[in-house]
Formats: structure tokens, C-alpha cells, sequence
């Protein structure tokens, strides 16, 4: 039996524009294509540079058993009609430098890159890469005047990836039968939650002592800082990548995956005005819903300092972009 249409049908393919289009930028759009999620839009502002690898992604589609577009380019009128905005634009961070050194050069990459998107996709999505990356967030949020469902920031997904790692190695088991969740600010005051972590189903404080247990928290805390000090010329790109595409995946799939992202809080967990990494159910609406799990005293605790940390920081930015007249 055959079927005749009488007029041609074009399926649109999902379209993800990544603003930065550095070690994380490149990586997360060698994930997007080889997964084949969407066509990619690498954007930076280096002239040349995001059309050379767009090019040299392209050269491997035939090898990699895909079919999508990959362009780059310096105009982001290139990029109208994304689906998703990732902004992974900006420095990183160098030996001995914390993410919120990196506050006031990368506040006004970070706003411009959500102005000149959101003017070319006034639907989009917008995920923020760049580090103080909770701030960033807050930020995007501020300027495009999105609802707080299409705005969010890759942190825990990474963090928790980290906290899981760490507990593979440290039992000797197979890294997908860890499951961990991470709470707080990406930074030294994030909340891995030890007593939410199982391997197989089974609470890590059934095997591991406590004092054990505080040592793999703290090398959670500071993984993006020892990967630093290893390379002493940048940071990490590879898990960050991959963190950034489970959650792209999780958006245009529509799978409603549980997953652990900085999101705009309006009375959750007690705290009000400021983008915390929180569980999130992330769909093609983007933050579907927020679960608020329930947390002991020095959870809770913890977690207020890391969102009063990041409330700070959000002021002092804003200072920072009212004072060069950008705000």
C-alpha cells in the first residue's frame, strides 16, 4: 500500500544556539549533534573561530552517523528562532581564583549575550554555563523578563555527577548505580545531601562512615577547583558539557526528568528573589515544577547560607552594572 501527499511536509528540527563557543561551548555542541538532539548554533565573538569548528563538526557527521546542522557564527541574528539559549560565554576561572572572582568580568558578558539572544528567540529557553553561575542565572532571568520556567542555570546536575564519581571510586562499584543529589549555589557552599545518596537503592551511610562520608562532600565541593589547579590553564569542560546535555535532552524529549537546577525561588524551600539549585522536573516547558524535599536542621541551615551567599552577590552585580551604565 502506498500513501501520496499532496503537498510536501517539513518536520522543523529543534534548534539550540550556544553563546561561547570555548572548550565547554564546542563540547556541549559535539554532544548535542552526536546525540542527535538538535541542529547547533555555535555564536562567539572571536571572528572565524565558531565557524571553523562548526565546519569541523560538520566533517565528522558521515562518521558519527548523523544529520545535523552545525553552523557558526559572530551575528546573532544567525541564531533567531532557538529553541534553547545555552550562555556558556565568559573567563573561566584560573589557579586560586573562586567563581565569585569571576562576578564582575563576566556579569556583563553574560547580560549583554541574554539581551541580543532573547531580541532573536523571544521564546526560548535559557540555560546558564557561566560561572558565578547562580548569579548568571538570576541575571538572565532579570533582563529577558522570561517566566521563571525558562530560565535556569547547570549545576547540580554537574555537582551531583561529581558527589556520584567520587562515591564510585571511593566503593569500588559502577558510577550508574550511584545516585546522589546536590543542593545550594554552584560553588564552596553547595549542600550535598549524604543521606539522599544510595548506591543501588542503598544509603551510603549503610557504607561509609561519617568521617569518610565528610571527605567525599568535601572534594564535591571543591571539584571544579581541584580540576583547576590540575590544569592551571582552565577548568572543566567535559563534565559541564555533558551535564548541559542531559538537561537539553530531558527539554526537548519532553521526559520530565528529576534533576537538580538553579531555578528562580518564589517561596520554596522558605526562600524568596534568588536562583538556587534545587530538585526541578524539567520538561518542554522547561522547569516544570519544583519538589521541595524535606531537610533536617543543618540541611536547611546550610542551604540559607548558600541562598544568603548568593543574594549578596546578586546585589553586588547589579552595583557592578549600574555603576558602567548597563543596567
Amino acid at each position: 500500500m502506498s500513501y501520496l501527499l499532496s503537498s510536501p511536509v517539513f518536520c522543523k528540527s529543534p534548534r539550540v544556539t550556544i553563546v561561547g563557543a570555548g572548550r565547554v561551548g564546542s563540547t556541549l555542541a559535539q554532544r548535542i549533534a552526536e546525540k542527535n538532539l538538535a541542529d547547533v548554533v555555535l555564536l562567539d565573538i572571536v571572528e572565524g573561530m565558531p565557524q571553523g569548528l562548526a565546519l569541523d563538526l560538520l566533517e565528522a557527521r558521515g562518521l558519527e552517523l548523523h544529520n545535523r546542522q552545525i553552523s557558526g557564527t559572530n551575528n546573532y541574528a544567525d541564531t533567531a528562532n532557538s529553541n534553547i539559549v545555552v550562555i556558556t560565554a565568559g573567563f573561566p576561572r584560573k589557579p586560586g581564583m573562586s567563581r565569585d572572582d569571576l562576578l564582575k568580568i563576566n556579569a556583563k558578558i553574560v547580560v549583554e549575550a541574554a539581551k541580543n539572544a532573547i531580541a532573536h528567540s523571544p521564546h526560548a529557553i535559557f540555560i546558564v554555563v557561566t560561572n558565578p553561575l547562580d548569579v548568571m542565572t538570576y541575571l538572565t532571568w532579570q533582563v529577558t523578563g522570561l517566566p521563571r520556567n525558562q530560565i535556569m542555570g547547570m549545576a547540580g546536575v554537574l555537582d551531583s555527577a561529581r558527589f556520584e564519581t567520587f562515591i564510585a571510586l571511593e566503593l569500588g562499584v559502577l558510577p550508574a548505580d550511584v545516585k546522589a543529589m546536590v543542593l545550594g549555589s554552584h560553588g564552596d557552599l553547595m549542600v550535598p545531601l549524604a543521606r539522599y545518596a544510595t548506591v543501588n537503592g542503598i544509603p551510603i551511610t549503610e557504607l561509609l562512615d561519617a568521617e569518610k562520608i565528610e571527605q567525599l562532600v568535601q572534594r564535591t565541593r571543591n571539584g571544579g577547583a581541584e580540576i583547576v589547579e590540575l590544569m592551571h590553564t582552565g577548568g572543566a569542560f567535559f563534565a559541564p558539557a555533558s551535564a548541559t546535555s542531559l538537561m537539553i535532552e530531558s527539554i526537548l524529549l519532553n521526559q520530565s526528568r528529576l534533576l537538580p537546577v538553579a531555578a528562580y525561588l518564589q517561596g520554596e524551600y522558605g526562600l524568596n528573589d534568588v536562583v538556587i539549585g534545587v530538585p526541578c522536573r524539567l520538561g518542554c516547558g522547561g522547569v516544570e515544577s519544583i519538589l521541595e524535599l524535606t531537610l533536617n536542621d543543618t540541611e536547611k541551615a546550610a542551604l540559607q547560607t548558600s541562598a544568603n551567599s548568593v543574594s549578596n552577590n546578586i546585589k553586588r552585580a547589579q552595583e557592578i552594572l549600574s555603576n558602567i551604565g548597563d543596567w
